[in-house]
Order: C-alpha cells, then structure tokens, then sequence
C-alpha cells in the first residue's frame, strides 16, 4: 500500500471518461513519475488524486484512509501539496510575499521552514525582495516549489516541473526533488522529460490512453526494451 495512491481510476471531464481505471500511488520519501505520450492522462490522474476530477470509478486513499469524497482544500489541509506547471506564482509579489502566502493556511511559526526553503534554493535568498515576475523561469519553479513547501505537506504533487527550461536548469530541479525526497516528503510528478524524470524515479508509471502501460521502478523501465522504443525514443 502506498501513502497516497488511486485504484482503479475512471473519470474525466464533461461526459468524455479520460481515465480508464488507471491506478497509480506514491510512499513517503519516494519519487514517483508518471509519463507517456500527449493525451494520456497523465495530468487528468493527478487532478484526480487532488479531488479535481468526478470519479465514476475507483477510489483515492491518503495514509490508509478513504478521501475520495473529501474537498481538494481539505485534501490539501491533510498535507498534499501541488504546483501546476503553469501561473504557479504571483509575478507582482515579491520571492518572500509568494513564500508566505504558501503558509496561509498555518497557525505556527513557519519562520524554520523558510529557512529551509532558502537553503534548499540558495540562489533565491538574494532575490527575496525582487517581484517573481523578474525572475527566470527555473527561479520562478523554485518559489513555485518552494512555497508548496511553506504548507509543511507529506506529498508534493509536481505537474510538469521542468517545462520550458533549459537542460542545465532541469538537472538543477531533480536535485533539488532529490533533497526534498531525502526529507522524507512523498512526490509524485508528471514529466515530458521521461528518460531524465525516471533516472531519479523510484516508481514509475507508464499511462497510454488513461491505462497503465507499463508500471515499474525507474530503472527498470529505462532498461524495458519496448518502453525505450515506444517512449524514451530507442
């Protein structure tokens, strides 16, 4: 059993089923990647987990229990936390204003997990009085993550976080997933940049018209003849 995880998915959006009983999941401290071609489901799943989607089927579970019904603000209350891959910052507030609104809904000193942040993205702290709208795009994804953080989550759901930026600044980030994941925080992402997003994966998922493909660790897809040649380009 997996700390967040959804059996059996079917739903979709306006009458069109998108998600044919798909099932994927996620542990703590625990890199998931869900990947496979345009149209998909891959972000359809997601949504579905984040109580985003009506369900005709299935069920999603966080820590053993049943949530399937529940809100996604009270999804997120219980520690699930996501960054859409688009409009993921305030661009007229500043690197510090975007991090504590992440802690809105916190009633503690969130002081520390500031501090973590900072030192989790060093090139931010300098930066932290500059509007997010001056910011490059993979500074921009970092206080994207960084304020995701600021909720203190068990889960950290990623959509597409390396969209749009360069190579060098994509090796950056999985670092930095990296050390979120050593911190013992379940992540789940969606990633075009397969071949890359599954070398870091401990879990990956293979979604082919809202159904499991192909599900496995990282390394094996990466090393699956058929999943190198249908998905990875050869």
């Amino acid at each position: 059993m997996s700390y967040l995880q959804g059996l059996n998915l079917r739903g979709g959006y306006g009458g069109a089923e998108i998600l044919h009983g798909c099932s994927i999941g996620v542990d703590r401290g625990e890199i998931a990647v869900i990947v496979g071609p345009n149209g998909a489901g891959k972000s359809t799943a997601m949504n579905a987990l984040l109580g985003m989607l009506n369900l005709t089927e299935g069920r999603v579970e966080l820590d053993g229990e049943d949530i399937t019904t529940i809100s996604t603000q009270e999804r997120v209350k219980r520690g699930i936390a996501f960054v859409p891959q688009t409009e993921n910052v305030f661009g007229s507030m500043t690197v510090q204003e975007n991090l504590e609104m992440g802690a809105y809904l916190r009633r503690d000193d969130f002081t520390s997990t500031m501090d973590q942040v900072f030192e989790l993205f060093p090139a931010l702290v300098e930066k932290r009085r500059r509007p997010a709208s001056e910011l490059s795009g993979g500074q921009r994804q970092q206080v994207a993550v960084g304020r995701a953080l600021m909720t203190n989550p068990t889960v950290l759901m990623l959509d597409e976080p390396t969209a749009g930026v360069s190579p060098i600044v994509m090796d950056e980030l999985f670092d930095r997933i990296i050390e979120i994941k050593k911190a013992g925080i379940a992540i789940l992402m969606v990633e075009q940049n397969a071949r890359q997003a599954l070398n870091i994966a401990d879990r990956g998922f293979v979604l082919v018209t809202g159904e499991n493909r192909h599900t496995d660790t990282g390394q094996a897809l990466l090393a699956d003849p058929e999943v190198r040649r249908s998905f990875l380009g050869g």
